[in-house]
């Protein structure tokens, strides 16, 4: 690695069961791979999560985030993992003049880095040596809201902070079939592989009207864990290749597709 700065590339997870943080399976060693493979390591993390879903757009700017444990029923082992990543109050402080006229709140006691965030990087920078900054979702937003947010973003990779979405395509929780964890719906798999169809082909209109896709309703009846992707689509340049890092549907109803723009 050099210490001369490139393009960053911009990449979405999807991050599924939060048990992933603890488990060595194949989605797992993609995070990690593609940890391993980047030109050189980020100056920092900028991470929009599913799972910091609230009425305004908000950066996390304190200098030691705390690691959020956002779930329950899980075994005592999830709970005990902490996330040491320092956070970066100078890049969440910069975010205001890069997204104006977007309004952006600094937020520094209230959240921390969720699950969304810290079940992966614990595989993509195990040391937690890269400083990590959350940006919230503004959930009274529409989808063409979070897109064009994403284009905004687009000058830190250039100054080498790596942008990072963590959600699913399809999440339909209500649907999930635990006693068959390698099912996929037929539904979920369709609207998984359109959906990747769209990024591939810039198709920005249909992934921003989601919703009138046949299947849109059943995966993604709330549009908290689809957003983190505008934000990725949103980077996109003419010249990133968008490449599939690992795909599947997880639970029936929970797609892991991941892909790195760049």
């Amino acid at each position: 690695m050099t210490n001369t700065p490139v393009r960053m590339p911009a990449v979405f997870f999807g991050h599924g069961n939060p048990m992933n943080a603890l488990e060595r399976n194949r989605y797992t060693e993609a995070w990690r791979s593609f940890g391993q493979t980047l030109p050189q390591k980020p100056k920092a993390v900028l991470a929009i999560s599913a799972h910091w879903y609230v009425n305004a757009t908000a950066a996390l700017a304190t200098p030691i985030p705390r690691t959020i444990h956002d779930f329950y029923g899980f075994p005592q082992a999830l709970y005990d993992i902490e996330y040491p990543a320092q956070g970066d109050p100078e890049l969440a402080a910069s975010l205001k003049d890069l997204i104006a006229p977007v309004w952006v709140g600094l937020d520094r006691d209230s959240w921390g880095l969720d699950h969304g965030t810290w079940s992966v990087l614990v595989h993509v920078f195990p040391e937690a040596d890269v400083p990590v900054v959350q940006l919230s979702i503004d959930a009274t937003k529409p989808a063409s809201y979070h897109l064009d947010l994403g284009r905004r973003l687009g000058a830190l990779r250039e100054q080498g902070v790596l942008i990072l979405g963590s959600g699913n395509i399809v999440h339909n929780l209500r649907a999930i079939n635990f006693r068959q964890p390698d099912l996929a719906y037929d539904w979920a798999t369709r609207f998984d592989a359109d959906v990747t169809r769209y990024l591939n082909d810039g198709d920005t209109q249909a992934l921003t009207e989601y919703h009138r896709h046949p299947d849109g309703d059943l995966a993604v009846p709330t549009p908290d864990h689809y957003l983190p992707m505008l934000y990725v689509a949103g980077l996109r340049r003419a010249d990133d290749e968008l490449t599939v890092l690992v795909d599947g549907v997880d639970l029936g109803s929970v797609s892991m597709t991941a892909f790195r723009l760049g």
